[in-house]
């Protein structure tokens, strides 16, 4: 069940040019449950609704070896009951009140959530403080669901070429960090998943001073408090296992990844560069490669769509993505579509042109100036959403980041100059340091083959690196 993928790589795109505008957006009032769960409440009284978040510190990058993909089978699992709720109860119940509810699993948390009007909060608060402490799985229910599972993968990436590419730019980007191993897992991985893994995940990580509850809507801090404490306070912190993440080792050449299959009609390339976070490497850059972005491949007056499509004619499609928000290294990418009868290799020399003049040249104050106004633009609308409100704040807080630093984020998009985005270009966008992934229409008969070739990997314009 639950979303599409892109779905929380929109909201990781909102947090990243969305939380413009100017400080105190969101206005959350935070508390913490003496069993160690962070609470955060987002009041929005324009409606008598709520949006329900529960956000647990576990990811695909925290998965065993050789367990790829089992944080997100165990969040299918969730929906298998309890004692009291059983098996697919859970989602009928907040649909037979009015609700709505999903989950999604992303490389550093997995988040639960549902909305609701607001007279049913204590309803599924109890429903999720419940299957938090006393999930119940049978062999009768894991198996099957390891079989939709297995059946997800096959829809959504086995079958899909631009989603077996993204994959192998991963794998090839992040050639040592568990980043690489893709969300849903290995084929051949998911296949032995059984319940016994499935439980011992669930009690290694599934626990309240491992998890973050988010409320957005009609309610404040005074009145959730009372309910979070009677309902998520009662449940006792567990000892958790320290979450070990190996560092990803120098890059020292640039990479490469074709992919081509019969199903290809207009083929793309992408091109991934290593990058910091908010989390880590250089940290201070991660203002700056927002702003780049922008500049670089935000939309209709960005440097790559003037060039490529509008002066050059090259191209149908072209953009930037930067998701500064993980625990540890992320990536600048740039991708683009050529127009047909274009070739590929013409419009990777127009994205290389325009990179080198980037690096050579610099962005300008002025151009630096509308990127910051037009982020800041869009951020006037985080709040509309209960979600993204609920969103942004749940992947700050599960990837090292704090209220505060989110509250922040318009002031430090303002403070950001020409001369911090192109000292973090020249930083990042190094060809030694970058993955080139090309997508390419082959004959049927050739079928469909992935081939490395010694250099840089590439990503189709996916948004971002969440399943559903």
């Amino acid at each position: 069940m639950r979303e599409t993928v892109l779905g929380i790589g929109t909201a990781a795109l909102i947090l990243g040019a969305s939380q413009a505008a100017h400080a105190g957006m969101f206005n959350p009032e935070t508390f913490t449950l003496e069993n160690g769960m962070k609470v955060v409440v987002i009041p929005n009284r324009r409606a008598p609704v709520v949006s329900h978040w529960v956000w647990y510190n576990v990811g695909s990058a925290d998965s065993p070896l050789g367990q790829s993909g089992i944080a997100h089978f165990l969040e299918h699992l969730m929906f298998k009951g309890t004692d009291t709720i059983p098996p697919g109860e859970f989602s009928r119940r907040i649909a037979r009140n009015g609700g709505n509810d999903n989950a999604f699993t992303s490389n550093d948390f997995t988040a639960y959530f549902q909305n609701i009007a607001r007279d049913r909060l204590e309803m599924v608060m109890e429903m999720e403080a419940d299957r938090m402490t006393n999930l119940r799985l049978r062999d009768e229910d894991v198996l099957p669901e390891r079989d939709v599972v297995l059946e997800e993968r096959s829809q959504r990436v086995d079958n899909d070429p631009g989603a077996r590419l993204g994959e192998a730019l991963d794998n090839a980007q992040f050639m040592h960090h568990p980043y690489r191993l893709p969300i849903i897992g290995w084929r051949h991985e998911m296949a032995q998943y059984d319940r016994e893994k499935a439980l011992a995940f669930y009690r290694d990580h599934y626990a309240p001073n491992n998890a973050v509850l988010i409320v957005a809507g009609d309610v404040d801090a005074a009145e959730l408090r009372p309910l979070a404490e009677r309902i998520y306070g009662s449940i006792p912190p567990r000892d958790l296992p320290p979450r070990t993440r190996v560092q990803e080792p120098p890059q020292e050449a640039a990479r490469r990844v074709t992919l081509s299959d019969p199903r290809v009609r207009q083929p793309s390339m992408s091109r991934s560069y290593l990058a910091p976070s908010y989390s880590a490497g250089d940290t201070a850059q991660a203002y700056p490669l927002q702003v780049l972005a922008e500049v670089l491949g935000g939309g209709g007056t960005s440097r790559l769509y003037r060039e490529l499509v509008v002066n050059q004619q090259l191209a149908v499609g072209v953009g930037a993505f930067y998701r500064p928000t993980a625990l540890d290294l992320s990536s600048f990418r740039v991708y683009a579509t050529p127009r047909p009868g274009v070739d590929l290799e013409a419009v990777e020399a127009a994205v290389d042109a325009e990179i080198r003049k980037v690096l050579a040249e610099g962005v300008t104050e002025d151009e630096v100036a509308r990127a910051r106004k037009r982020m800041s633009a869009a951020s006037v609308y985080a709040r509309d959403s209960l979600g993204t409100a609920a969103r942004t704040l749940g992947t700050a807080l599960t990837t090292g980041r704090t209220v505060e630093d989110v509250e922040a984020w318009p002031d430090r998009i303002r403070a950001v100059t020409a001369e911090q985005v192109n000292a973090a270009a020249k930083a990042v966008l190094v060809a030694g340091h970058s993955v080139t992934g090309l997508l390419l229409p082959s004959a049927p008969s050739e079928g469909a083959s992935a081939q490395p070739e010694g250099e840089a990997p590439q990503t189709p314009p996916i948004g971002d690196r969440d399943q559903s």
